[in-house]
């Protein structure tokens, strides 16, 4: 059982603007990538293991660009076989991992707060409000899916919406419609400044793919600290969860 306490005013608050968000999510990456580095090593074979499954290596379309001369009308990534039945598996991945992201952003904010970490912090979304955060990764997977397939455009415009869903349902303790109601509400209503944070945290997320796709093992959780870093500037410091004994 969990509850909430009030905790010291250590820890820092970024101002509601891009760049101080994008420089904040920056100082707590620094302090918790080993455990960013250990929830993408976990992804990875998860993911490894439904490859091999599935009969469809993801990996290979991005070294397949070499060969296409600067042509990609040839690029046939999307026609591959087992390519659907790969990318519903993945989705399915991705949902049952979501609480591994809100660990990292709990682990984020006890690295703020110069709490000590234990390495079953990154597992806290398994304990804590686990039913509504497999629901609401569903949702947002299937909202993302849709937006994804309509040229891939709408995705960017749609995400930054959904930029604090993962904190709202562990600091808050919401559930999984509130914690989207309340992500939409705050979102329009600064809508350029969590465009600007959600692109900005995208962008470096996926900017390891340039170094040999490895480099992503180590950028691609960086988003979840921008999920953070964002909570923080508009709902404030959270306050620390405790389980009680």
């Amino acid at each position: 059982m969990s509850e909430f306490n009030e905790f010291d005013q250590q820890g820092s608050v970024p101002e509601r603007t891009t760049g101080s968000i994008i420089s904040h999510a920056f100082e707590m990456y620094k302090g918790v990538f080993l455990y960013a580095i250990i929830s993408m090593i976990i992804y990875l074979i998860g993911d490894f293991v439904l490859q091999a499954i599935t009969g469809f290596n993801a990996w290979q379309g991005f070294s397949d660009f070499g060969d296409f001369d600067g042509d990609y009308s040839k690029y046939e990534y999307w026609s591959r076989p087992e390519f659907s039945l790969y990318y519903s598996f993945s989705s399915i991945l991705g949902i049952l991992l979501s609480p591994l992201y809100v660990g990292l952003i709990y682990i984020a904010n006890k690295f703020n707060t110069k709490s000590a970490i234990e390495f079953s912090d990154l597992f806290i979304g398994y304990r804590q409000n686990l039913g509504n955060i497999l629901l609401y990764s569903l949702i947002t997977t299937i909202i993302f899916g849709i937006a994804a397939a309509m040229c891939g455009i709408p995705f960017f415009f749609v995400f930054p919406l959904f930029l604090l869903g993962y904190p709202i349902l562990l600091f808050e303790n919401a559930n999984a419609m509130d914690a989207i109601s309340k992500t939409f509400n705050i979102a329009k209503e600064n809508y350029g400044t969590f465009l600007g944070a959600g692109l900005l945290g995208g962008l470096i997320s996926v900017s390891g793919i340039i170094l040999c796709c490895i480099g992503v093992i180590i950028t691609a959780p960086f988003i979840m600290i921008v999920m953070y870093s964002t909570y923080c500037a508009y709902l404030g410091k959270p306050r620390q969860i405790t389980f009680s004994k």
